[in-house]
């Protein structure tokens, strides 16, 4: 087999290339014609070239022995481990690593049909052990490269993520120290128009670190325990919170009788957080002077809760993306833009759906859409 690899290299090269060009969205680089194929015939060659002269230890030191050897890799595993990191750097998926040696072992088993050139067992044994030790180098290079890739995309995501809360944290406290600092000049009292600045200040903070709270608990898995509730008793304890909220933006705020029969099973605390940012997101961009509505009923089995607002409508295509992380919507930027998108993953926790429609020129629903509970 040796000898046909030497005397056919550049034949097999040109088949793997062909058959590389076939696959959607791959064609082979210079690098990859240094690190890929090419050098893995010759340290094919190199390794039958060492067994027929029984030199094993060099057959092993150019090859590695069957099963790989996790300790160090060999002159074959080190290409192949640059040849899966240089498809990863490529944008390709893992099953392109794979495919690349396959195309190498069926053009030598076609060519060898074609030319009658019969091959010895040990021989396969060799091609098959040294096909083994490749995929399996490359594999695990494409995977730890890929692995560390997400990881400093994680980071970066969180880091980000952490410099938003912070700078809109200061954001707000600095607002609140300016006017407590003005009440203090001008003896003023909560009651006037400074007093309700700070007012929405402490409230702006709260609505921060609770949000931040709630995606940290969705994301680690630490949500609380997921009881039976009545829907009429949740409904009400979000119309509490959220009174103070109307008042302040100016908007009425209306909320339609529950029925008390009806029952829903969530983690009271993520699902009422999701609930109260739904509705500051109605406040936030209602127009003026104009109704927030809260109904909560049941469809079959399925329990709805819809707020309804009148925004005026949402841009063109602009309905998922609303969801989207550090997205707002319209001129309005105060807060972070990760209301939505913490509501909708504190909903999907309870196996719930959250979803928006828009009312052209009017304004949007957004529907929290549970299994409904029996109530004991």
């Amino acid at each position: 087999m040796n000898d046909f690899l030497a005397n056919n290299r550049d034949n097999l090269i040109a088949r793997c290339v062909e058959k590389v060009a076939k696959r959607p969205k791959r064609a082979a680089t210079a690098g990859q014609l240094k690190n890929g194929i090419p050098m893995f015939i010759d340290q094919l060659t190199r390794t039958l070239q060492a067994e027929q002269s029984n030199q094993d230890a060099t057959s092993l030191r150019i090859s590695g022995p069957s099963g790989g050897d996790v300790s160090k890799l060999s002159e074959m595993g080190l290409a192949a481990a640059a040849h899966g990191k240089a498809l990863l750097h490529l944008g390709y998926s893992v099953d392109q690593v794979v495919h690349d040696y396959g195309d190498l072992c069926q053009a030598i088993t076609d060519l060898a049909f074609e030319r009658d050139a019969p091959f010895s067992i040990d021989e396969y044994r060799t091609l098959n052990r040294c096909l083994d030790n490749a995929i399996a180098d490359a594999v695990s290079e494409f995977s730890a490269q890929r692995d560390a890739a997400i990881t400093v995309q994680q980071s970066v995501h969180e880091n980000e993520q952490l410099g938003f809360l912070m700078h809109e944290l200061r954001n707000a406290l600095g607002t609140a120290s300016l006017a407590v600092s003005a009440m203090e000049k001008a003896n003023l009292t909560l009651a006037g128009a400074t007093g309700a600045v700070l007012k929405r200040s402490h409230a702006s903070m709260a609505r921060l670190i609770s949000n931040a709270l709630a995606e940290v608990a969705v994301k680690g898995g630490a949500r609380g325990q997921t009881q039976p509730i009545s829907l009429a008793s949740f409904i009400a304890d979000a119309k509490s919170g959220a009174d103070l909220d109307a008042t302040t933006r100016g908007s009425r705020f209306t909320v339609a009788d529950v029925d008390p029969r009806l029952g829903i099973s969530v983690d009271r605390d993520l699902m009422l957080g999701a609930l109260m940012n739904l509705l500051h997101n109605a406040f936030k961009f209602t127009h003026r002077h104009t109704e927030v509505t809260l109904a909560a009923y049941a469809v079959g089995e399925r329990i709805l809760i819809d707020v309804k607002d009148h925004c005026g409508g949402l841009p063109p295509g602009n309905a998922e993306k609303m969801f989207t992380p550090f997205s707002q919507r319209s001129g309005d930027r105060t807060g972070m833009g990760l209301g939505l998108s913490i509501a909708r993953k504190s909903v999907e926790a309870d196996s719930g759906l959250l979803s928006v429609r828009d009312r052209p020129g009017e304004g949007c629903i957004f529907t929290i859409d549970l299994p409904r509970h029996a109530l004991g």
